[in-house]
């Protein structure tokens, strides 16, 4: 097909209507690149004018929109009363005071990190105790010696079958240090408090004498004899709430035992005392040094 030179006017002229055209129904295309977010800024506060226009004619509809927005605070709060995993792992994430926990890591190995032997542990109760305690009646005797153990908020003295609940001076503070520092220790790891529990205090040479005959690990010339050593459980702890207060998520005995062996090897490494960990009986074995 030939193009002459009126069909090619013909095709201008419709080209350029058809421009005009779209050009007039949308103004954007004319709009350069930079200038568009203008325009569509200009566009949009047209739009806010108008439903603000709008608004103003219809008190009716704005009054209806608050009871919406009412009603929402009441679906937070049925969340938040809910109890469950959210509320423990919020309570593990942060402390009280909104900073974060510190690690527990304890100890690489308790047989690595608690080896004192009763051999090392009997040098240190013989300098720092008193001499070995025959019977009950020599204990009472001795209260100028020693210094009576009761249960404290920072740990509990179980029910005593074979030792009585005396310690010489220097191992009562060891004891009551160990406690506090056990406390700090659970705070600053986001756990909740709880208390260790001593086992085994001062024994008597009638006690021994009745120990041997039925525990393997109990020796004739026991560190307990002189008031300077105590045993702590570590699979077995008493839990610190208010007795009108919310119930606490339960911890597990290893994780208190962690906490509990980090307390312990920093006493150790301050020279503070001797640790021996005891498989079977199932304690912390320590004497004052």
């Amino acid at each position: 097909m030939k193009l002459t030179k009126k069909k090619y006017l013909q095709g201008f002229a419709a080209v350029v209507i058809l421009l005009a055209i779209v050009r007039w129904a949308i103004p954007e295309v004319a709009v350069p690149k930079d200038d568009k977010p203008a325009v569509r800024s200009e566009q949009m506060e047209n739009a806010m004018q108008e439903e603000t226009t709008i608004a103003k004619e219809e008190p009716s509809i704005v009054e209806e929109k608050p009871s919406i927005v009412e009603e929402k605070p009441s679906i937070v709060e049925e969340k938040e009363e809910k109890p469950g995993i959210a509320k423990e792992k919020s309570f593990r994430s942060l402390r009280r005071d909104g900073s974060k926990p510190h690690r527990i890591l304890s100890v690489p190995s308790y047989k690595e990190a608690f080896p004192d032997t009763n051999a090392v542990q009997l040098v240190a109760a013989r300098r720092w105790g008193v001499s070995p305690v025959k019977n009950r009646e020599d204990a009472e005797a001795r209260k100028k010696e020693l210094v009576y153990v009761a249960s404290s908020p920072f740990y509990h003295v179980d029910k005593l079958h074979q030792s009585i609940p005396y310690l010489v001076p220097r191992a009562a503070i060891l004891l009551q240090d160990i406690g506090q520092a056990f406390f700090d220790s659970l705070y600053v790891k986001g756990v909740p408090l709880h208390r260790f529990i001593v086992t085994s205090v001062l024994r008597t040479q009638e006690d021994v004498a009745r120990l041997r005959n039925f525990n393997g690990n109990a020796t004739e010339n026991s560190c307990h004899l002189y008031g300077t050593t105590f045993d702590i459980c570590y699979n077995r702890y008493e839990t610190v709430e208010e007795p009108d207060g919310p119930k606490r998520y339960q911890v597990r005995n290893d994780t208190l035992k962690f906490v509990l062996s980090e307390v312990l090897r920093d006493m150790r490494k301050q020279n503070r005392c001797y640790i021996k960990y005891e498989v079977k009986q199932g304690c912390f074995h320590m004497t004052v040094r």
